[in-house]
C-alpha cells in the first residue's frame, strides 16, 4: 500500500459512506500531511482490518472527511515471526522496534536478560514499554502496515523459555568459539506456525540462559562473519527469515 495510513479505534460494520477522521490522526492528516480532496488514504485498526478511502474535504485543522470503501481484513501472516529482544541501552530499543516493524516482524517481546545494563523497573519500565509500543504504532503507519506488531510486556528468562518451547522453530542468535552454532541462513524453517528468535544483549547470552533455552528446544544460530549490535541484529535476522519463508516473495 502506498497511500498514507491512519489509525482508527474501530470500524462500523461493512464500512462505506462518509467518515470523519478527527483527533490527533485527523490533525496530522490535515495540518501535517495537508491532504486534499481526491487523494487516497488507508484507515486501519492496526490489527489487520482496513479500508481504502477517498478524501472529500477537510474541516478546520483536525478533521479529514473521507468516503470510506469496504472494510477488509488482511490475512494473518504465516509463519508468524516473534523476536525476543534483550533491552538495549538508551534509545537503541526504540531503534530496534522501529526497524523490526518496518521489515515485517509480527511480535516483539522485551527481555530483561542477565547481562542487560538497562533495567525496566517500576514507572521507568512502564514508560519505556509505552515508548516501544508507540514506536511500533508509528513505524507501522510509516511502513504502510495494517497489522502492527504486538509489543508484549517485558518477559523473564523463564517466560522466554516457555515461549521457545511452544514454537515451531526457535533459535538464539549466539556467536561463541566454544559453542557450535549453525548458520541461520541454512536452518530448516517451517512453512507455517510460529518462529521465535532470541536476540541477546551487548554482553551476550549467559551460559545459564543458553542452557535453559536449549533445554526448551531452541538451537543456537549465527547470522554471518560480522558481529551486529543487539539493536540491529533482530532486524537483519528477521529480514533473512522473511525472505527465506517466502513472505517477501
Amino acid at each position: 500500500m502506498t497511500a498514507p495510513v491512519f489509525v482508527v479505534e474501530h470500524f462500523r460494520a461493512g464500512g462505506g459512506g462518509q467518515y470523519v477522521l478527527d483527533g490527533p490522526e485527523g490533525r496530522h492528516a490535515v495540518s501535517v500531511k495537508r491532504l486534499q480532496p481526491g487523494e487516497e488514504v488507508v484507515l486501519t485498526d492496526g490489527a489487520g482490518r482496513y479500508a481504502v478511502c477517498d478524501v472529500t474535504g477537510t474541516e478546520g485543522k483536525d478533521r479529514l472527511i473521507v468516503h470510506m470503501g469496504t472494510v477488509e481484513e488482511e490475512p494473518e501472516p504465516s509463519p508468524r515471526i516473534t523476536v525476543v529482544q534483550a533491552l538495549p541501552k538508551g534509545d537503541r530499543g526504540e531503534l530496534a522496534v522501529e526497524t523490526m516493524t518496518e521489515v515485517g516482524v509480527d511480535a516483539i517481546v522485551p527481555w530483561q536478560a542477565a547481562r542487560c545494563i538497562t533495567q525496566w523497573k517500576g514507572e521507568r519500565g512502564l514508560k519505556a514499554l509505552g515508548k516501544w509500543r508507540a514506536t511500533a504504532r508509528e513505524a507501522g503507519k510509516q511502513s504502510r502496515r495494517v497489522r502492527f506488531p504486538e509489543v508484549a510486556d517485558a518477559a523473564t528468562t523463564k517466560q522466554v523459555a516457555a515461549l521457545l518451547a511452544k514454537a515451531d522453530f526457535a533459535a538464539v542468535l549466539h556467536s561463541d568459539f566454544e559453542h557450535d552454532s549453525a548458520p541461520l541462513a541454512t536452518a530448516e524453517l517451517p512453512d507455517h506456525g510460529e518462529i521465535v528468535l532470541v536476540v541477546g544483549p551487548e554482553g551476550g547470552v549467559s551460559r545459564d540462559e543458553l542452557a535453559l533455552f536449549e533445554g526448551a528446544g531452541a538451537r543456537t544460530c549465527v547470522l554471518g562473519p560480522t558481529v551486529l549490535r543487539t539493536s540491529t541484529a533482530g532486524t537483519a535476522a528477521a529480514a533473512l527469515l522473511l525472505g527465506r519463508t517466502g513472505r517477501w516473495s
